[in-house]
């Protein structure tokens, strides 16, 4: 979109707009042009070095001296670094390296608490380098119903916690309508890092996460658990089909050695993008209350 269209939109538009770029994953402006981040010292350091500069005008030997300073500075700046949304010296390990150690780590938890701990000293997934905070779980860990969706979006970066943009904002509306709210279920992602841009998932990094969030409804051992889209639904109930087809349905979970029920749900983030689909993620509540009405 061109600055003159942009002109001609009013307020509401302008609105919209910027909503359907934080759906998308656009968190940040960018210009046309591309820049060098590294290489653009940090505000202090260049007044620092304005005013090396002046200071050198008077003496060539300085002014060499200011010159060469600058330089290493540049270097610096080139350097990997560190730090919120920085790089990191380090490399990931290894896919199968990873994936042992996350296996290894998820087994030692011994309660909730442990496992956080565990995932966030855990340093095998590339995502944990691009993302904001962990994003580990909300609500209830005594709860009989679980849900678990795909991986967190740029709120839930932002947050710590899952499922609070738009599409939390209408799981919460959803809740609600059977009768549930965020004391009364426990909620958690498959994959507990923000992917950049809000992608989906690649199957080497779910693969990486998957022994941490099974972990995880182990430890919460509930009644009932939801699987909220198609990545969730595929991942943790081994079904091939979409979500569409797989939605509604009840299916076995294996949660080592015991077996609970569990139902595929359409995510909030697709019925805010087919709305008309609001009556399919209805009749899967009822159910869901129904199935938690016979328990009681």
């Amino acid at each position: 979109m061109t600055g003159g269209q942009a002109d001609n939109l009013d307020r509401e538009q302008l609105i919209a707009l910027t909503r359907w770029f934080a759906d998308m994953g656009v968190d940040c402006a960018v210009s046309n042009e591309p820049h060098d981040r590294f290489a653009e010292a940090p505000p202090a350091e260049q007044a620092r070095a304005t005013g090396q500069s002046a200071k050198s005008q008077g003496s060539t030997a300085q002014g060499s001296m200011a010159q060469s300073a600058n330089g290493r500075q540049r270097d610096r700046m080139h350097q990997p670094r560190g730090g919120l949304g920085g790089f990191q010296h380090d490399a990931p390990p290894p896919p199968d390296q990873a994936a042992q150690s996350a296996r290894e780590a998820a087994a030692a938890a011994q309660d909730l608490d442990a496992l956080r701990s565990a995932l966030e000293d855990f340093d095998g997934c590339a995502l944990k380098r691009s993302a904001s905070r962990l994003v580990f779980a909300d609500g209830n860990p005594q709860a009989d119903i679980m849900f678990v969706g795909e991986a967190p979006g740029a709120d839930e970066d932002r947050q710590g916690k899952p499922f609070v943009g738009r599409a939390g904002q209408l799981l919460d509306r959803m809740l609600a309508a059977i009768d549930l709210d965020r004391y009364t279920v426990y909620i958690a992602n498959v994959v507990p890092w923000r992917p950049p841009g809000n992608r989906t998932p690649t199957p080497q990094e779910t693969a990486i996460c998957l022994p941490f969030v099974k972990r995880q409804i182990e430890l919460v051992n509930p009644k009932v658990l939801v699987c909220i889209g198609g990545s969730s639904a595929q991942t943790l109930l081994g079904i091939r089909e979409g979500i569409t087809r797989a939605r509604g349905k009840w299916y076995d979970y294996d949660m080592g050695g015991k077996t609970i029920r569990a139902i595929a749900m359409l995510h909030p983030a697709f019925l805010l993008r087919s709305p008309a689909r609001k009556r399919d993620a209805w009749t899967d509540l009822l159910a869901l209350k129904e199935f938690l009405s016979a328990q009681d």
